[in-house]
């Protein structure tokens, strides 16, 4: 399977995973999925093929100047890693999002943008759901 292919079938189980996130948070399989971290520990196995494969077949992995990043990503399967790298990590932060709302209760419609913000642009959708929350706390005390 080529790296292109590999992209796709990972960004559209991201995006499917997602819509599931934002239109039937408690359907029954959303929940599974959820719970049992699914979607995730398979793009977890693709990063590691990809991220073992770069740093196989490739020159060593510099992080120390943003030259040295740069250059990273201009290997196929180094920039393949990385989208799946995010992919991972923005759907574990959406489905943290869900399952803290269990206890603390806001409104999904309030989560819906927290949500496409954290897929979208991940750190700022999880910025706004941290003031939503500190906000949800604080008025809970009161």
């Amino acid at each position: 399977m080529t790296p292109s292919s590999v992209f796709s079938i990972a960004n559209t189980m991201a995006f499917i995973m997602w819509l599931l996130l934002i239109i039937l948070p408690n359907w029954k399989t959303t929940r599974f999925l959820i719970d049992f971290k699914v979607i995730p520990i398979l793009l977890s196995i693709l990063y590691a093929i990809y991220i073992i494969s770069s740093i196989i077949s490739g020159p060593a992995m510099d992080f120390s100047s943003l030259e040295a990043v740069m250059h990273l990503f201009t290997i196929e399967n180094a920039v393949l890693s990385g989208w799946l790298h995010y992919l991972v990590f923005d759907l574990l932060v959406g489905m943290w999002i869900l399952d803290e709302n269990k206890k603390l209760k806001i409104p999904h419609a309030i989560l819906v943008p927290c949500l496409i913000g954290t897929f979208l642009i991940g750190p700022i959708g999880f910025l706004i759901y941290m003031v939503v929350r500190a906000y949800k706390i604080q008025t809970q005390r009161v």
